[in-house]
Parts: C-alpha cells; structure tokens; sequence
C-alpha cells in the first residue's frame, strides 16, 4: 500500500515508501484491518490478535449450529469499547432475547465461506456473516446503505463499510450519489472478500498527485500528526495541488483552459477532464456483478437539459462506468456524461441524499438503512469568510436530511394509521368499496429503522474539506467513519425493529453531543 497508516497490521512493500504510484502497489486480503481506530491501546499487535481470535471463535460458532439455521451478528459493546474494537458479550444476551421475540435468528458463516444469495435482482436477499460470536438481527428484509455526495469527504463512508463488514452486516441495497456513488459502484462491484481491499485501492490511488511524485509517506503522515496547525497547512496544499494539478485516476486539467474555447461539445466544457476515472472504475469494478441482482443498486443523477432528477437502477438499466461518473459529474468542474443520448450532473444538485429513494421502494419491506452523510446541517456560526464558505455548503449539501427524514416518518405514520383504520372496515366493504381498495394501497404495517452517521467537521478542516483530497486525512475520515459505526452498533436497540405507532425510528449515536455544543454555542 502506499501508506504509512496508523495501526498497520500488515507489512509495507519497500516501493510504498518510494512515491511509487498506488496502482503498482495491490493489498492482500491479509491486510484488511486497515485503517483501526487511532486509539493508543489498538496498537497492531493487539489488534491482529483479537481478529485471530474473533475468527477462531466465528469458525467454531459455525461448526457448532445446525446447517439450515440462519443468523445475523452485528458487532456491539460498551460505548468505551467502541473506541476500540467492540466486543459482543454484552450484545449477544440482548440481541439473543430480541431474536426470542421475532422468533427468527441468522447463523453465522465465516466470510471465507459467505456466498451471495439472490432472490430476484429486484429484491436481493438480507445477508449477514458473525464477525465476533453468534447473535440475533431482527428479520429486516432490506438492509440499505445510503450513501451522500461531498468529495473528498467520502473516505468517511469506505470507514463505515468496513465497520458494517467487521460486524457482518452485510447490504442488499446500495443506493449512492457522487463520491457516494462511486463507493457504490466499488462495493457492489466486487466479491465480499474484496470490497474492503479495492475501496483502499481506490482512495489511495485518487488521494496521490496526477503529476510527479508524492510525498515519502512516513514523513507525511508524521508531520501531520504534530498538530491542528500542521494539518490545516498540509490540508491546503494537497487542495491547491487538486486545483492545479488534478488527482490520479480521477480528473485532471483541461488544457487549454475551457475559458480560452468559445464552443465544444457538451462532455468537453468544463475545467478538468474525467476520463481517467473511466479507466479507474473499469480496473476495480466488475460492472457484470453489478447487474447482476446481487446487490440492489441505485445512483442519482440531474438530466443537464430537463433538469429532471434520476435514479438509474440495476432493475431496470444496465449500469456502466458513465452512470455513476454522471452522478457525480459537477459542474462547472466537471463535465457532464452522455447516456443514451441525454447528458447529465451530479445528483447532488437537486438531492444529494438518497433516503427517499430507499424508503419509497415498492413492494415496501421492513428496512434497516445506515444513512451515511458527509455534511452536517447543524453547526457552529461562522466567525470569518473561510468560515461561511464552509457553512454555506454544509447547508447547501446536506440537503435538508432531518427535514426529509422526519417527513418520511410522518408519511409512514399515516400509512400505519390508515392500515389500523381498514382493519375495523368490515371484509366485504374492503373488498368491494373503490376508496378501501385504494386505502388499501396506500396503506403499510412495515416498519423501518434509520441509523445516521454524519461526518463531524475536524479544528483543521476548511471550506476546501471537500476537494482535500491528501492521503492523511483520507486516513483520518476512514478512522473517523470506522470509529463511527463501531459506536453505533454497540449501543443498546439501536438495531432493534421499530415498535411504535409510526413504524419508523431513527438513530445518531452523536445527536445528543451536537444538541449540547449548540446550546452552549446559544448560551454563550
């Protein structure tokens, strides 16, 4: 790899230590406890040890059920564990009740031997593989992984996933704008056993200069390790290098500038070229798993001369490199994409989350979703220019999340309530009546459970956060998505099915915390 990361449990080649360009240096499946959190008790020895144990322990627990049993382990522990590596004493003995309640349980398999299974490519099937010991999932027939736009940001999101895929939660739906959906079409486009392995190999070869050598990385990585300081320095040079110069396998300038060409081509105006990310997709996805129905994906996308939003779906279209380079195809930088003879942007610009898109799918099914968003639409007030440009797009990008999540709890509560309305129709009238037929439609008893983890801004971070495209904070954002995810399933009926009146339930293992520096901002 060509990084010197933090808790490293594997061995560096000589060439990562020599500006070697990231594609010559490909990561083994022996490595894939990446990114550990920045704890100083996780230190690599530790950690190797306790993912040796947690495997012996997940191949005995398997060997030990019967073959037709099913099962679901998500990773949990105490909130101080989770700053490490969580464990799943606690969480079994209530996970175990919880799953005595629905009846179901989910066996583990060891995800050497986890093997996809589809049941329609419309509705592929829940999985989940024990990480850490056997325990009960509620029977959630759609478990979604939402991923939002912001750049350079998306490091963040590749951490989360690698949490769920310790925990072995495992999505059946994917559904992503921009950087989100270039997640998407990494994780989706690969065997299980890979996804963690190529998502590194993405950051890091987008997160190296497209010209010259990059810096040695252990010199790097100590530098901005000194202090806020340092790293606010080192933040804006790698983004002044991403302006001038581009980023590997991703975009790079147009030469001559669009601003000296009177005319071109639709795909050609903008100020940096994007072929280079064609290449980079076609290299880490397999596009034919991708349509393949494994996995249900979808990615967002505005149509340049409607203005339309649009989701393009592997139900229903053949998805290839040129639609998840439209989803995140913002202009003016970026270029807009053809397919099928229209052209489109960044899905950011008219939604930049895609829960509605998960939450309105029909048939409606019990859905569990980890919501992951890259901007926080509360903050602090800006006290200087920098400052409001930050906020402005935090605002701008966030896309009214809690407005729109609360209006999709809203929704479904009607839908519940007109549900325990028909049940006191008598069954001829429903039968027959065109209003209970249509009642009937409309109405839902599923149930859903929304999990929000929103990347939470750093001292160092600036308006250019997003376009900050440096291997240390890469790794930093990875950290924060990993420690993030960890804390989230080690809290008690945070996965549990909703048992209220609306069927809906959202979580943010940080709402609390923001709702506190808030006040203390308003009281001061």
């Amino acid at each position: 790899m060509g990084a010197n990361i933090v808790g490293y449990t594997g061995k560096l080649p000589a060439t990562a230590l020599c500006g070697e360009p990231a594609t010559a240096i490909a990561p083994t499946m022996s490595q894939l406890e990446l990114f550990p959190a920045l704890d100083p008790a996780t230190s690599p020895k530790r950690h190797g040890a306790r993912a040796k144990a947690a495997t012996a322990g997940r191949k005995t627990a398997a060997q030990a059920r019967p073959r037709n049993a099913r099962a679901g382990a998500p990773e949990a522990g105490s909130q101080q564990a989770a700053r490490k590596r969580p464990s799943s004493r606690p969480a079994a003995k209530s996970e175990t009740k919880r799953g005595a309640k629905t009846g179901k349980k989910i066996a583990a398999k060891p995800r050497a031997q986890a093997r996809t299974q589809t049941q329609s490519p419309a509705q592929p099937q829940a999985q989940t593989t024990a990480e850490a010991g056997p325990s009960a999932l509620p029977p959630y027939e759609t478990i979604a992984l939402v991923l939002q736009g912001g750049g350079a940001l998306g490091a963040y999101q590749a951490g989360v996933f690698q949490g769920l895929s310790e925990a072995g939660i495992i999505p059946n739906r994917l559904s992503g704008i921009s950087i989100g959906a270039l997640n998407t079409a990494i994780i989706a486009g690969n065997a299980p056993e890979k996804r963690i392995e190529k998502l590194v190999e993405f950051w890091e070869t987008i997160c190296r200069p497209n010209l010259g050598a990059a810096p040695y990385p252990f010199i790097e990585q100590s530098l901005f390790n000194l202090s806020d300081s340092v790293r606010q320095g080192m933040s804006a040079l790698h983004a002044l290098g991403a302006v001038v110069d581009g980023q590997n396998g991703f975009f790079r300038p147009r030469f001559p500038p669009p601003t000296f060409v009177l005319a071109s081509e639709p795909d050609q105006v903008s100020y940096y070229d994007t072929s280079p990310l064609r290449d980079t997709l076609l290299r880490l996805c397999d596009f034919d798993r991708i349509n393949s129905g494994e996995m249900h994906v979808s990615v967002g996308a505005v149509n340049v001369r409607t203005g339309n939003f649009k989701y393009f779906d592997n139900t229903h279209d053949t998805l290839r490199p040129e639609h998840f380079m439209a989803s995140g195809a913002l202009p003016p930088a970026f270029p807009a994409v053809e397919i099928d003879g229209e052209y489109y942007w960044d899905g950011g610009m008219v939604s930049n989350t895609p829960l509605a898109n998960i939450l309105n799918t029909r048939p409606r099914t019990d859905t569990l979703v980890f919501q992951v968003d890259l901007w926080s639409a509360r903050g602090r007030l800006p006290v200087n220019m920098g400052e409001v440009t930050d906020r402005m797009k935090d605002v701008q990008y966030s896309s009214r999340t809690r407005l729109i999540t609360e209006h999709l709890r809203w929704t479904q509560h009607l839908r519940h309530m007109l549900r325990n309305v028909l049940q006191n129709v008598p069954p001829e009238v429903r039968q027959n009546d065109l209003y209970c037929k249509l009642a009937e439609q409309l109405s839902s008893s599923k149930r859903y459970n929304v999990l929000h983890l929103i990347y939470r801004d750093q001292p160092y971070d600036q308006h250019y956060k997003d376009y900050q495209f440096g291997l240390p904070t890469m790794r930093q954002r990875w950290t924060a998505g990993l420690q993030d995810i960890r804390e989230t399933l080690s809290r008690p009926g945070f996965l549990d099915m909703p048992d209220n009146d609306s069927g809906f339930i959202t979580h943010d293992v940080h709402r609390d915390e923001i709702e506190r520096a808030m006040l203390d901002d308003s009281v001061g």
